[in-house]
């Protein structure tokens, strides 16, 4: 994905965070990450992306 298109899908994902709410922020990320990971369809990509996004959190 090229620059331009990170920018447009953070910004999406931005604005669908503030219309779902904060009470329901995470049930929506958590709901996102399995319909990525069903459309991505390998296993231990998505387990790879999993701990690179928590790597920076931890």
């Amino acid at each position: 994905m090229k620059h331009p298109d990170l920018e447009r899908t953070y910004e999406a994902l931005a604005c669908k965070i503030d219309q779902v709410g904060e009470s329901n922020s995470e049930l929506f990320l958590a709901k996102l990450v399995l319909l990525l990971a069903h459309t991505n369809g390998d296993a231990d990509e998505v387990q790879q992306l999993i701990d690179e996004a928590a790597a920076s959190l931890m």
